[in-house]
């Protein structure tokens, strides 16, 4: 029973060990692509007939530009937690000249700046200043956050839910993704790494939303989980020798 154990707990291990560096492999490749993509050049969203193939792996992060006019009034916030503390991505639909919508996250706003940026009841469809904006294609994060589910009828919003936010906001064509308005500042993270003080702007002097604040950086742990699961099925390996060390020290001791 004991030798089934020490055999399970082994293989499990292992398993688990060889699990992580294929997790690490996978996070390696996506550090290199996103790094890659996101220093292109941007180039047009993809329009309605190009939808059915928006998927991660050929668009996430992608340089995109979108020109339309902003729907001020079905403007949603997000729950959000940044390097700037806690508070709201503002989100609002920007429609193309085709009649399409694209949800655009416009930036990060404070708690305190939320009231600002609630659209008023009963306000209309104003007519908003044609525009042509620069940002990152995110795909779809659907569910929630935050360990709670999107409200959507007490508009309460955990995560940028393309298609809940769409059906919520009454949006009749919406594009199945949504673009963080703006690019993070790369050399910003190239002093980050360095060691170096990023530039912070006081909140006093802010001017919100704030852009360009998509995470392109991911944390990437799995050499050492991988070694700390092969560190504990060799743990297991050295406990079994001492055991059947033991045990043949003891048969050989009652012989005697």
């Amino acid at each position: 029973m004991l030798a089934l154990l020490g055999v399970a707990l082994f293989v499990s291990f292992v398993g688990l060990g060889s699990w992580q560096l294929q997790r690490r492999a996978w996070k390696l490749a996506l550090i290199e692509r996103v790094t890659e993509r996101v220093r292109s050049a941007p180039v047009a969203a993809p329009g309605p007939a190009q939808w059915p193939q928006v998927d991660a792996t050929q668009y996430e992060y992608l340089p995109v530009t979108l020109s339309g006019r902003f729907l001020q009034h079905k403007t949603v916030l997000a729950q959000a937690a940044t390097e700037l503390g806690s508070g709201f991505w503002v989100i609002t639909p920007l429609q193309a000249a085709d009649g399409s919508q694209t949800l655009v996250n416009r930036g990060f706003v404070p708690a305190s700046e939320r009231q600002a940026w609630l659209p008023e009841s009963g306000t209309s469809a104003s007519e908003s200043p044609q525009q042509t904006i620069t940002g990152l294609l995110r795909m779809t994060e659907p569910g929630g956050g935050f360990l709670r589910d999107n409200d959507a009828q007490q508009q309460r919003w955990y995560s940028r839910d393309v298609a809940a936010i769409a059906a919520a906001q009454g949006l009749d064509r919406p594009a199945p993704y949504f673009i963080d308005e703006g690019r993070p500042n790369l050399a910003r993270g190239a002093m980050d790494s360095a060691g170096m003080d990023s530039p912070v702007v006081p909140a006093a002097h802010a001017v919100w939303p704030r852009p360009g604040m998509t995470v392109i950086t991911f944390h990437n742990s799995h050499l050492v989980y991988a070694l700390t699961w092969y560190g504990m099925a060799l743990m297991v390996l050295v406990a079994a020798v001492v055991v059947v060390r033991w045990e043949k020290r003891r048969a050989a001791h009652k012989t005697l």
